[in-house]
């Protein structure tokens, strides 16, 4: 069964990050299964309009400004005539929408379903229950899940999560995890300092990745271990942190900040070391170690979230997310490399490789899209009364937002009916005109 899908979300490239790679790369697998596969995400920068990207990917982005945090402002009413039209343009079917915090993607998924179309939304990460912040984006989620026909999550503590916050049935929520290209992250010890032990670290420097902690652990281990170098890729408001440690501490032939890290040069800064060193304070998953451990590098980590479920004991060490574990932590992984007992890079290599296989995460996101395909569809006065049971003073208040978009999208109809919208051809047929 063949399906056009839309993948929607405000992360993707040329931003870097787990959402963006695994958007990129399950479209990818899933136009090599015969699927046909197109991206919407905002602008960044000059790069606004279509683009094509690998086998034919073709990516919207919209001329919409940013808010925060590279997530656009909420009003699902300026992005609604760009939508119709995409979906109406491309034949869509199936709109996937991708993380909690893109607005982009609760948008597309509402839009999507007003016009009949199936939806399907996976979330990334966890969220808390007690902040503003929290309950907000709690909020959102629940209205979005009420009127979505599938949900997925990457570990089994984030569908307990998001089950929790979002009210969603469990069993609406499968757990398909992410997976890396154990193609382009392959071991090269020859690569590794044979004087010292290199510690990576590579994130968003932000409070939610632990970055306070990482500042408190590396003039610590530096003091006791004058062999170890620790190289920090990634950026973010936390720089300044380690900027700042680094100077009172006299550690700059000891800690390089490399700053944002294009893709090509994530593996060659893996390839650098010894061990790699995650410090968040909350992971659904964690792409970053499963990219670190297919390169053959032991991972100490923090203990949150989804990780326990993601790496063997044997491969990765982990701590409770305070100082003083993290450190005993790295004296334990540090103490496997100078005796010769860590697992080989090669034997890492081969478990990633034969665990987390995109193909087979592509094959199960199909199976879910075969079975939402073959359910029956939602009129749009019972997606109404979904919304509507989503709270006492949040139910209203969508359904009246819902209403006046279902009729802007009549008016659209009226004004611009959808036989007069050009359909866009296939890629593998544009090659072929232009031969």
């Amino acid at each position: 069964m063949r399906h056009v899908i839309c993948m929607v979300s405000d992360f993707f490239y040329p931003n870097l990050g787990g959402v963006e790679s695994h958007i990129f790369i399950l479209s990818q697998c899933l136009i090599k299964l015969g699927h046909k596969v197109v991206v919407v995400t905002h602008s960044y920068g000059d790069r606004i309009g279509i683009r094509y990207m690998t086998n034919g990917l073709k990516v919207y982005y919209l001329p919409i400004k940013t808010m925060h945090d590279q997530v656009v402002l909420p009003t699902a009413f300026a992005s609604l005539s760009i939508f119709r039209n995409i979906f109406i343009r491309e034949r869509i079917e199936i709109v996937h929408g991708h993380s909690a915090f893109s607005t982009l993607a609760h948008e597309g998924i509402l839009i999507g379903r007003l016009l009949g179309l199936k939806a399907v939304f996976t979330d990334h990460s966890l969220n808390g229950f007690a902040d503003i912040s929290a309950i907000l984006t709690n909020k959102l989620l629940e209205i979005t899940l009420s009127g979505c026909n599938h949900c997925i999550c990457v570990s089994h503590t984030g569908k307990e999560n998001t089950v929790l916050r979002a009210k969603v049935p469990a069993d609406q929520v499968s757990v398909i995890p992410n997976a890396t290209d154990t193609t382009l992250f392959k071991p090269d010890i020859s690569k590794r300092d044979k004087d010292r032990i290199t510690i990576v670290a590579l994130s968003r420097l932000v409070y939610r990745k632990g970055i306070d902690l990482l500042a408190r652990v590396i003039p610590i281990v530096c003091k006791k271990y004058p062999n170890v170098y620790f190289l920090i890729g990634g950026d973010g408001p936390k720089r300044i942190l380690l900027e700042q440690v680094r100077e009172k501490e006299g550690l700059h032939e000891r800690v390089s900040l490399l700053g944002a890290l294009d893709q090509s040069e994530v593996h060659q800064t893996l390839l650098r070391g010894h061990i790699f060193l995650n410090t968040s304070l909350t992971e659904a998953y964690c792409i970053a170690i499963v990219e670190a451990a297919a390169c053959g590098l032991q991972v100490v980590s923090t203990k949150v979230g989804g990780i326990p479920e993601v790496l063997p004991p044997e491969m990765i060490k982990m701590a409770q997310p305070n100082v003083d574990a993290i450190v005993s932590a790295l004296d334990d992984a540090i103490d496997s490399h100078l005796r010769g007992t860590c697992m080989s890079p090669w034997d890492c290599h081969r478990f990633i490789d034969g665990t987390y296989n995109w193909v087979d995460i592509a094959t199960r996101t199909e199976l879910i899209y075969n079975t939402i395909k073959k359910q029956p569809n939602t009129s749009v006065g019972q997606l109404l009364c979904r919304y509507r049971n989503c709270g006492p003073i949040a139910g209203p208040f969508f359904v009246l937002i819902f209403t006046l978009c279902y009729v802007l999208l009549q008016f659209f109809e009226w004004l611009h009916p959808r036989n007069l919208i050009d359909i866009a051809p296939d890629y593998r047929s544009e090659v072929q005109m232009k031969k």
